[in-house]
């Protein structure tokens, strides 16, 4: 067994393990974009949907999975936000269960964790978004939680963050970021990765260029330096890696995550996707099948209504950060939340302003940020 299928000892190894040595100052937020399984989706219907394509959208419909986090969670939780913004928790998750078991990592029993973690804040007027990675090796507190079929986990103190999903799934993950942040998270929105593979080959594949050799057996990713036109495969491997890029750790694997999902963009641009009706559907009916939402975005009217409401937010209007971190001095393969930069975070998303540049300096970035270039 690799050292990435025991959720609570998935070690990466940081080059500067105390967190004295020099810096690598993290590249200026560039423009992305985000929410793209949710955009693809709301476009596939909307097209459809003006063709009266009505047995199409109740495919669609019936391919959507929800659950009530709301119900579980009750009252005990941050209040909603009153200045019109919204704060929707984007999982993705490595189960090795249905068609996931040969792509690598995930735990050998089929259950899961989440092996990517951002809070994508719409700031008012949904013209604008700002979007928070959480590593998830990070340390954190834990609150007791209850999943959603009922059962309770205790509180546990300076555990990994993706323990929490791992633990007790969305409901679990939604109370411990809500715990760290103090934001409500209006909406859950989680995609596996064998759904994430498919996706991509359903674009064609993604162009990426990398500047240096990407090998990491455990993702099965071999990439020589140069361009490449990546299938889902491959694709899969770079979002996962982080042993062949950067100081090892959850934080590299992070900005080449983000990375990729410009290079994504791209690629549904240069298409033409909405101008092709049949590969449209095709996407939105893999997108359907993959995501996993909260039930207040459990059908395919409320789906696309709420990503209706996203059209105005472009690459050109999406900032993108990581949640300031430390390297643990007790521990190299951990890290800390900066509490102070990470509560200016938090703080300007409660107040629905811009998060400000100053935050990620100094804090500890992955050196990884120039491994992939794209346009």
């Amino acid at each position: 067994m690799s050292a990435e299928s025991t959720p609570e000892h998935d070690i990466p190894h940081p080059g500067d393990p105390r967190g004295t040595g020099p810096r690598r100052r993290r590249p200026r937020a560039r423009r992305r974009k985000a929410l793209l399984v949710a955009a693809w989706s709301a476009a596939g219907i909307v097209v459809l949907g003006g063709t009266g394509a009505g047995v199409l959208y109740f495919k669609l419909n019936g391919n959507l999975t929800s659950v009530d986090i709301n119900r579980v969670l009750g009252t005990d939780r941050p209040g909603k936000a009153d200045n019109g913004s919204e704060n929707i928790l984007v999982l993705g998750s490595d189960t090795r269960s249905g068609g996931n078991e040969e792509l690598g990592g995930g735990t050998d029993d089929g259950t899961a964790r989440s092996d990517t973690a951002m809070i994508v804040h719409v700031h008012q007027g949904h013209r604008k978004a700002s979007v928070v990675s959480i590593p998830r090796d990070t340390l954190v507190d834990r609150p007791a939680c209850t999943d959603t079929d009922g059962g309770r986990h205790p509180a546990a103190d300076e555990v990994m963050f993706n323990s929490a999903y791992a633990t007790g799934g969305a409901a679990c993950a939604v109370k411990t970021v809500e715990s760290v942040s103090g934001l409500r998270m209006d909406h859950y929105l989680e995609v596996d990765f064998s759904g994430f593979r498919t996706l991509v080959d359903d674009l064609g594949g993604v162009d990426v260029t990398t500047t240096e050799d990407i090998e990491d057996p455990d993702s099965h990713l071999d990439l020589p330096a140069g361009t490449h036109t990546l299938d889902g495969k491959e694709a899969l491997g770079l979002v996962r890696t982080r042993h062949g890029v950067g100081d090892g750790s959850d934080l590299g694997r992070i900005q080449l995550q983000q990375a990729f999902v410009r290079a994504l963009a791209d690629r549904v641009e240069d298409i033409g996707l909405l101008g092709n009706p049949k590969k449209l559907y095709d996407i939105a009916d893999t997108a359907t099948k993959t995501v996993t939402t909260d039930s207040d975005l459990g059908s395919v009217n409320s789906l696309m209504s709420f990503a209706s409401g996203l059209k105005g937010i472009g690459a050109s209007n999406m900032n993108m950060v990581t949640m300031p971190v430390r390297y643990d001095p007790a521990d190299a393969n951990r890290v800390l939340v900066a509490q102070d930069k990470a509560r200016r975070v938090w703080d300007a998303l409660k107040d629905d302003r811009p998060i400000p540049r100053s935050v990620t300096e100094g804090t500890a970035a992955g050196g990884a940020g120039d491994v992939v270039a794209t346009s």
